[in-house]
């Protein structure tokens, strides 16, 4: 990269307002950093405590979700954990924008279980909510879909998704939450 494009790429960044960008592989010690790093900044950025509450709450879940179906996709296919994680302030609220590598045989399944969070209330979601957490069936990441839930909840909007297939086994899952008042 040429030395000055550093000053338009920080540019571009100002003008979309982003608060936070991250790509990389993630850890606890990392997400403990990256999670301090929010929660001083929307301090500084965001005059609302109860929004500060919801982007910080979040924000967390989704790096929680990127570190857990990371690890497991690193140990299914001896590939780099990697993540994606932007968090921008938008004309109406805050953007949380996450993305990882998962294998393309789950894709179906997260699809389903985005499309029936996002086809929910508030009063179906914690109803959801409750039942996935009751019923005891966990998948290999641990929760059994319950942070997507819990993401819908906070936020308060439908989830943005998207896959992007790589090849046969492998794609890349983006998600957008929109957190606003």
């Amino acid at each position: 990269m040429k030395i000055d494009r550093v000053f338009d790429l920080y540019d571009e960044l100002e003008q979309q307002r982003i608060m936070l960008s991250f790509k990389g592989g993630l850890s606890p010690d990392l997400i403990t950093a990256l999670l301090g790093v929010v929660e001083r900044k929307l301090d500084r950025m965001e005059p609302d405590a109860r929004m500060r509450k919801r982007v910080f709450n979040v924000a967390m879940e989704c790096l929680q979700n990127l570190y857990l179906h990371n690890q497991g996709h690193h140990q299914q296919n001896g590939t780099d954990p990697q993540g994606v994680l932007m968090i921008a302030q938008g004309d109406e609220g805050w953007m949380v924008l996450t993305g990882n590598f998962m294998s393309a045989a789950e894709v179906n399944d997260l699809r389903s279980h985005l499309d029936r969070v996002n086809g929910c209330g508030p009063d179906q979601l914690r109803e959801l909510y409750k039942t996935t957490l009751n019923n005891g069936h966990y998948g290999p990441a641990g929760g059994g879909g319950l942070g997507l839930i819990d993401i819908a909840r906070k936020s308060g909007r439908k989830l943005e998704y998207g896959f992007v297939p790589l090849d046969g086994s492998n794609a890349f899952f983006s998600l957008n939450v929109n957190v606003t008042s």
